[in-house]
């Protein structure tokens, strides 16, 4: 019997327009990374790449120590947005088409903090003041969208809304720090000073939020696939529509179920 046009069974690639952020279940099996995660990942690399090219310039001109400095910096600025996205998408990626669009915008700011690294890099050689705007602009633009998906997860995980507020609440703080240094115009040295709370308020808020609040569900592990780790192999595929599958939709008529590629969509 042939299912109507528009009835699930006809459209089994379609994923949810929005799904409640409920918490993923750490034991869910299957767990598998997105194309658009693993886009999100190779705007990292652009990132990455950019600063170490930067490193080698600086050292090859002998500002070793501007060198090593700014690498030091954006590599924080790269790494620390990459881990805060991956530490929400193991606890709360819903893969809707909300989650995919502030995606979206975080891989725009990666792409603007890559073109703000060589002018940083320029100014630490240059020794008067760091020139940071850009790439604290493309650093807030990749940070600020997690308000809304840390808001998304309070309200539909009331049991865990004292820890996501601490994730919260120290975001912005270290946001609007990190604005207001790049305006004020100071001397290199004292800008590096400033750059350190700023550092340590953005590492507390995760740690007082997972140890003293009860922390988010989910834990980092390796992909299933055999992949290893990637920013998106913890991250749930878990809808409540998915976490509610029975047993015998993960299984092919040819037998149990294969673990999929770490590219390949979540939905059958």
């Amino acid at each position: 019997m042939t299912s109507p046009p528009g009835s699930p069974a006809a459209s089994p690639r379609v994923a949810p327009l929005r799904v409640r952020m409920v918490g993923r279940d750490p034991l869910e099996r299957l767990r598998t990374a997105t194309p658009l995660e693993l886009l999100f990942d190779l705007t990292f690399v652009i990132a990455f790449g950019r600063t170490a090219e930067e490193l080698a310039v600086l050292v090859a001109d002998g500002h070793v120590g501007a060198a090593v400095t700014g690498f030091a910096f954006a590599t924080f600025a790269v790494s620390w947005a990459w881990i805060n996205f991956t530490w929400f998408a193991s606890a709360y990626d819903t893969d809707d088409w909300l989650f995919r669009l502030t995606t979206m915008v975080q891989m725009v700011g990666v792409l603007i903090l890559a073109l703000g690294v060589p002018p940083m890099f320029e100014s630490l050689a240059a020794g008067e003041h760091l020139d940071n705007r850009v790439l604290v602009l493309g650093y807030v633009v990749m940070r600020v969208p997690m308000v809304l998906q840390w808001s998304r997860a309070a309200l539909a995980d009331p049991d865990r809304r004292p820890s996501i507020a601490v994730f919260i609440a120290t975001l912005l703080a270290a946001q609007a720090g990190w604005v207001a240094l790049a305006l004020v115009d100071v001397p290199t040295v004292t800008a590096l000073a400033l750059v350190v709370p700023l550092m340590v308020l953005e590492a507390v808020g995760p740690v007082v939020a997972e140890r003293v609040h009860g922390g988010t569900p989910g834990t980092p592990t390796t992909s299933p696939s055999g992949t290893g780790w990637s920013s998106s192999s913890p991250s749930v595929r878990g809808s409540p529509a998915r976490r509610s599958r029975s047993p015998r939709s993960s299984r092919s008529p040819a037998g149990p179920s294969r673990p999929r590629c770490s590219g390949s969509p979540a939905w059958p």
